[in-house]
């Protein structure tokens, strides 16, 4: 094991904190057996207005979007209001809403799908991929000028995608088994042709000429199934993160908000990205996906094992300068040292198991968490 590389801080960040906004995904779950329910379209008939709440692919999850945020007191007020919102939506049903990126409890494959034809066209297309697609992540969107800054941060994220999916990792359990991972969901997600961390990336045309390639070639029906960890925004000007398993809690997922955002800030303060190699990005998230906080990472330029805990104070060390900026170094460096003692997600997951080998209490925890 050895000390991560020292990375060149900006000496100036922003101006002013950039927009942020975040998705989250969540399964739906009996009240009584925490087996899974298709219950989506029901839990969301029931949705008052004021509240971006909708549904995914499969009937067994519901998803939510917080507005466009400036602070992460927003994000966070947001993100519990959807939380309550959707859990009381699914108890008119007899349901929970859960936290986790992977089934604890398996449910029916192929999964039942929501009643669209874009959906349907996906799983004529792709076959038994989508048996994979009952998974669940947390978005994070950060406002963009242009597409020239987008791909500039893209580039930057695309180095911490590793640390970035060790933070969340909350899916350990799977179909009523432990997987051996602390994030089975980035696993499930990979066999995907258009997923995993996105190229590094010259010009806004060369991202366009990328995309074009997976559309050409079937890997990809439109834009929205441009899958990467790190893409642009179709429908927003935004640069998306997608590499994280859902957060367990609430505060977990302003804490990747945070992060994120601090990231895309120094990013656009000038400072250069570090061109990883292809390969050494994909082995490093394999391992992040494996170990989570618990174990080794993978230094991506120099492909030395160091403590996966290393790796994430060295994020937080180079984005510093951005998260005092913004407010966040507070908030960032307490969910940090509160992840460090108290577990990851799947950490959290595997000790509730423990106390009696019972998935029921692992489901009974991630309803408390959500």
């Amino acid at each position: 094991m050895s000390e991560v590389t020292a990375l060149p801080l900006p000496r100036v960040v922003s101006d002013l904190p950039l927009s942020v906004g975040v998705e989250e995904e969540f399964l739906l779950v009996d009240a009584s057996t925490g087996e899974l329910v298709p219950l989506a379209a029901e839990v969301l008939g029931g949705a008052r207005s004021g509240l971006d709440l909708q549904t995914e692919i499969t009937l067994y999850q519901v998803e939510s979007a917080t507005r466009v945020c400036r602070s992460m007191a927003e994000v966070r007020e947001e993100l519990l209001s959807a939380r309550r919102a959707l859990a009381a939506l699914a108890g008119v049903h007899d349901a929970r809403i859960v936290a986790t990126g992977t089934p604890v409890l398996g449910g029916v494959y192929p999964p039942p799908l929501t009643d669209s034809d874009r959906y349907r066209t996906i799983a004529a297309e792709y076959g038994s991929l989508i048996d994979g697609l009952t998974i669940c992540g947390c978005h994070v969107h950060v406002g963009i000028p242009d597409e020239e800054t987008g791909v500039l941060i893209s580039n930057h994220l695309r180095q911490w995608l590793p640390v970035l999916l060790a933070i969340s990792a909350n899916s350990p359990f799977a179909n009523g088994r432990d997987t051996g991972y602390a994030s089975w969901r980035y696993l499930s997600w990979s066999p995907w042709p258009s997923a995993g961390a996105p190229p590094w990336f010259e010009s806004p045309e060369d991202y366009h000429r990328a995309t074009g390639v997976l559309r050409s070639a079937g890997a990809a029906l439109d834009p929205a199934m441009v899958y990467w960890d790190v893409r642009l925004s179709e429908r927003h000007p935004t640069v998306e993160l997608r590499v994280c398993d859902v957060a367990a809690t609430v505060d977990e997922a302003v804490l990747l908000a945070a992060l994120v955002r601090a990231i895309a800030a120094t990013a656009s303060a000038g400072v250069p990205a570090q061109r990883v190699p292809d390969l050494a990005v994909r082995t490093a998230l394999w391992r992040s996906a494996r170990d989570g906080l618990d174990g080794a990472g993978i230094e991506p330029l120099s492909g030395r094992l160091v403590p996966a805990q290393d790796m994430v104070r060295a994020l937080v060390d180079w984005t510093r300068p951005a998260l005092r900026e913004a407010g966040d170094e507070d908030l960032v460096v307490d969910g940090i040292d509160r992840l460090l003692v108290d577990g990851t997600g799947a950490v959290r997951q595997r000790r509730a198991f423990r106390r009696r080998g019972s998935l029921a209490d692992v489901v009974e925890m991630l309803v408390a968490q959500t």
